[in-house]
């Protein structure tokens, strides 16, 4: 069965900025979980995936564009502690998730203060050119389900 619209794809992939490996799901062994034709991840990766097969491996370099964008200069924003979503403290230079009328987003920590935290609402990956290694694990048919929610249900994709 091949990658195509309305198919869960279940893909392994380490992520490099040059030659430093960012992420590798390899090593949490966890693959991805999407619903492909269904805007669930970056679209030029999706385009990659089309027409893939269980077992087939490649390479995708994406420049800033086709990745995450370019960094906005001016996309920083102090956000209410409350809108945290992890209950550990932030640190400048982390990573961490806040709550919008968008749904969850990542943002890096500039400055914490004692009500507030300063972000940089850029994407972490935002203005870098990235490389994926990417393996297919799996494509199957949707349930009627995961079609109704727009998204894969299971390991590696979204639980409810």
């Amino acid at each position: 069965m091949s990658v195509a619209k309305d198919k869960v794809v279940a893909f392994h992939y380490r992520l490099y900025e040059d030659e430093e490996i960012l992420e590798n799901s390899w090593e949490a062994d966890q693959q991805v979980l999407y619903l492909h034709g269904h805007r669930g991840m970056l679209a030029a990766l999706e385009e990659a995936l089309e027409g893939r097969q269980c077992g087939d491996q490649f390479d995708i370099t994406l420049p800033p564009e086709k990745a995450y964008g370019f960094r906005k200069e001016a996309a920083f924003e102090r956000v209410p502690t409350k809108y945290l979503m992890s209950k550990q403290k932030p640190r400048p230079g982390s990573v961490v998730h806040i709550s919008t009328q968008q749904g969850p987003r990542e943002v890096v920590v500039m400055k914490v203060g004692r009500f507030n935290v300063d972000v940089d609402t850029n994407h972490p990956l935002a203005g870098k050119t990235l490389r994926f290694e990417i393996e297919v694990g799996e494509v199957r048919d949707a349930t009627a389900e995961e079609l109704a929610h727009g998204h894969a249900h299971g390991a590696g994709g979204h639980q409810h």
